[in-house]
């Protein structure tokens, strides 16, 4: 379990160093145009979501790669 957390955390922070533009969190709403409270959830709402897709993205790779990996050896051993 503990190598697969890691997997998919070295995954998520290449998949991060990949992106242009990320975005962070805003701590509060003074720094948003208008400072509209509503345009700060909105905009934090976002974030977070593509930071969820990023982490899910990366999930799906491990599996997509431990599937390979472990097909490969199953095909492997049944050859020997």
């Amino acid at each position: 379990m503990v190598d697969r957390r890691q997997r998919i955390h070295e995954l998520v922070l290449a998949l991060l160093a990949q992106q242009n533009d990320l975005e962070l969190l805003a701590g509060d709403g003074s720094g948003l145009p208008g400072g509209d409270a509503g345009n700060w959830i909105e905009r934090n709402r976002r974030v977070v979501q593509r930071y969820q897709a990023l982490v899910r993205s990366a999930v799906t790779l491990d599996a997509l790669v431990d599937q390979e990996v472990n097909g490969s050896f199953q095909a492997h051993a049944s050859n020997l």
